[in-house]
């Protein structure tokens, strides 16, 4: 569902559902009261109890994240765009478990408390079942370029979320990854790849998986002094045409005001050119190059 947005790296009873199953009552009552608790979390700034709520592998990313970026931990966790938004007068119009995994998708209007009238969307809650169901992440599904779906949603009609893949729980926790030291030089990677998925590592903690994209991510961990590896694959998407131009970079960035990001690794292939599979390559962090990253009084 490309139309989804990750809100957060995070009612009323469920609609009366006809004849909803016990455990899938149970379920939902689960989620809701796991999410309630850790929106709770959010709001007050109350590590601990953030802790408590989100799941393993949600934590550990999420530190990664921050210092890979050089910011405080935790305290950065609570830095969100905005808060996240009550579950009050929003329905739930489906729910989907499988093994320890469950999404539950909400309808209404949603309200983000950034000014303005919240209009009728969808919400998107994933959770993962550690001995108790916790909260993994919040996705944003707006529905304004998708007027006919916002009808049948507020009609009771779910073909929609029922048929489409990003609703359904997979099954499949993701593996909870090593914490990684903060970075001494934050980098990025930038990939754009119409018609493509590309997959790129960056030394030995930061993966990366971009689909039909044009965007960046922080590299986690961030880049060394010395020589830094970069490992990439490409394979085409349905829908391309293979003659799709190509771009993989690496960009080191300065925390000296002034200093634009330095590219320190690019693959580039012009449209129509021939791509290849895989490659490999590294880039390296010298004296000359950290001069200019990070100012050597600190």
């Amino acid at each position: 569902m490309r139309r989804i947005l990750a809100l957060f790296a995070a009612l009323l009873m469920p609609a009366a559902a006809p004849a909803q199953a016990p455990a899938a009552a149970d379920i939902s009552k689960a989620l809701v009261a796991n999410y309630g608790t850790w929106r709770n979390a959010m709001l007050r700034k109350d590590y601990p109890a953030w802790q408590r709520t989100t799941a393993q592998y949600r934590q550990v990313e999420t530190r990664n994240r921050i210092v890979s970026e050089k910011r405080p931990f935790p305290g950065s966790i609570f830095e969100v765009p905005a808060p996240p938004p009550p579950l009050d007068g929003l329905k739930m119009i489906h729910l989907s478990q499988k093994g320890a995994t469950a999404k539950a998708a909400f309808f209404g209007k949603i309200n983000f408390d950034i000014g303005g009238e919240p209009t009728e969307n969808v919400l998107v809650l994933s959770f993962i079942n550690e001995g108790a169901w916790h909260y993994d992440r919040a996705d944003f599904v707006n529905l304004a370029g998708l007027p006919e779906v916002r009808k049948e949603l507020a009609a009771g009609d779910l073909k929609y979320v029922a048929e489409t893949i990003d609703f359904q729980a997979t099954g499949a926790v993701p593996a909870t990854p090593p914490a990684v030291n903060p970075a001494k030089y934050i980098a990025k990677v930038y990939v754009f790849s119409p018609g493509r998925e590309v997959q790129v590592q960056v030394n030995q903690f930061s993966r990366h998986r971009f689909a039909n994209a044009k965007e960046a991510e922080i590299v986690v961990g961030g880049a060394v002094d010395g020589s830094n590896s970069v490992a990439y694959t490409i394979k085409g998407l349905e829908g391309g045409t293979g003659k799709e131009a190509l771009t993989i970079r690496v960009y080191l960035m300065s925390e000296i005001e002034g200093t634009k990001p330095l590219k320190a690794f690019e693959y580039q292939v012009n449209e129509g050119e021939p791509v290849q599979g895989f490659g490999k390559g590294t880039f390296t962090v010298d004296q000359a190059t950290a001069a200019k990253l990070v100012n050597s009084s600190r």
